[in-house]
Order: C-alpha cells, then sequence, then structure tokens
C-alpha cells in the first residue's frame, strides 16, 4: 500500500492504475481459500496458515501465497505430508516437527522486549515451543524455562527474576494444570496460562488443567484454549510489543 501510495504522489502510478490494485490487494481467491494479504497491517503478523484439515496441496499452495506478498510465511499443526508439500513449493521452509510448526522468514524482524515461556513438564515442551516460536516470529525476544513444574516447585527458585523481568509470560501446564496460578502470584507481569492435553485419564484431555486455570484465584492470570500454544503465543509477543512501543 504504501508502494502504491508513493506511486501515486510522485506520478509514476495512475490514481485508477492504483484503484485496481487497491480492489485486489486485500486477499487472493485461490478458489477453495481466500488469502488475506492485509492481515499483517491489522495485527503484525500475516496470515498464520492451520494445515490441520486441509490436504497438503492446499496447505503449501496458500502458504506459497503469503509467502509472495509478505515476504514470510508461518504455517501450524503440520503434518510430515504437509511437510513434504511446503518444502517443495517454498525452498528453505524450516519445521519443528514436535511443535509442528513450520515457517520460512528469510528476513527476520529483529527481536526486541522479553516474553518468558514455560513449561511444567517436558511432555508440555511442544505446545510451549509452538508459543515460543510463533512470539519469535512476531518479534519478541524469549527466554525459555522449561520443566519447572509443581511437582518439583523448588525449581522455580532460581527463576524468579527472569519470570519478573518479562514484559508477558506464557504457561504452559498439563494435568492438573496448577503452574499458571503458582506464577500469577509470583509476578505483577501478564500470564497467558495454556492449557495442554498432556495427564492420565481424569485429566479428560486437558479439560482438568483447563478448568483449573480458568478458577485460577491469581490475578493477571488469563487462558487460551487446550494445546493453543500459537495463541498464547501471539497473545505475549503482542503485550510485549505494546511494552516496547515508543511513548
Amino acid at each position: 500500500m504504501r508502494k502504491l501510495l508513493e506511486g501515486v504522489a510522485a506520478g509514476t502510478l495512475a490514481v485508477d492504475a492504483a484503484a485496481r490494485q487497491l480492489e485486489t490487494a486485500p486477499f487472493t481467491d485461490l478458489g477453495f481459500a481466500n488469502v488475506d494479504h492485509h492481515r499483517a497491517m491489522r495485527d503484525g503478523l500475516p496470515e498464520v496458515v492451520l494445515a490441520l484439515g486441509k490436504t497438503p496441496g492446499q496447505v503449501a499452495a496458500i502458504a506459497a501465497e503469503v509467502f509472495a506478498a509478505a515476504g514470510r510465511v508461518l504455517v501450524t499443526r503440520v503434518e510430515p505430508p504437509h511437510l513434504d508439500a511446503l518444502q517443495a513449493a517454498i525452498p528453505g521452509v524450516q519445521c519443528d516437527i514436535h511443535a509442528r510448526l513450520a515457517w520460512h522468514d528469510p528476513h527476520p524482524r529483529p527481536r526486541e522486549g522479553n516474553v518468558a515461556v514455560v513449561s511444567a513438564g517436558t511432555s508440555d515442551i511442544p505446545v510451549a515451543e509452538e508459543a515460543a516460536l510463533t512470539a519469535e516470529m512476531m518479534g519478541a525476544n524469549v527466554h525459555r524455562h522449561f520443566d519447572v513444574g509443581v511437582a518439583g516447585l523448588h525449581r522455580l527458585a532460581g527463576r524468579i527474576d527472569g519470570l519478573r523481568a518479562a514484559n508477558a509470560l506464557v504457561v504452559v501446564a498439563g494435568m492438573e494444570g496448577a503452574l499458571p496460578s503458582v506464577i500469577g502470584g509470583l509476578v505483577a507481569n501478564p500470564v497467558i496460562a495454556c492449557p495442554t492435553s498432556v495427564g492420565y485419564g481424569a485429566s479428560f484431555g486437558g479439560l482438568a488443567a483447563l478448568l483449573g486455570m480458568l478458577n485460577s484465584c491469581a490475578t493477571g492470570v488469563t487462558v487460551v484454549n487446550i494445546d493453543n500454544g500459537f495463541g498464547a503465543g501471539f497473545m505475549a509477543a503482542t503485550i510485549n510489543r505494546l511494552a516496547v512501543a515508543p511513548r
């Protein structure tokens, strides 16, 4: 849009031609998907592609369209067939198979601020990494604190200063989901609690952790959906961006 306006101002682009481009610029119709090219202007990150439920060909086509327009792309819930198609369509795509993320960002934005991503257990790390990688792609400095859950609460002792220094924290936990409440009582900054589906039968696939976090008695704790590391990382990076913005 800036290039269009500069072209009109400089007289190198006719007003009618710019208007026609603006009419088609907001999205591209691929037949099975309308790819939103204005997403980055609205919320700071180009449209993120959810691979879940899409064919490998659909994922690759959407991701290639996003990358061509925005110069970077992030794909969530990637399975091996999706990754094969993505690598064929966009050479250089990176992947964290445990976090089920794929991305290509050849010119990363400078990272600033401080986001802490905390996991209660090692089994929660895939969701925590989804949050961390998402926040990093949005330009946040991310500090990881993994396997510090309430079963060994003393493990948090040496991390308190680091947690308190963060502009926002993502706290990922399964089982009974107690860790966000504990950390919420120790820090003054926003805590985004992310329940995971890790746990035995009575955890009901993460429902117990979700309800425990929703019923937190600690202030400043908000909750995203089960296994939604992407949503938690996005929210933390958004808060971080506001914290480091010039005043």
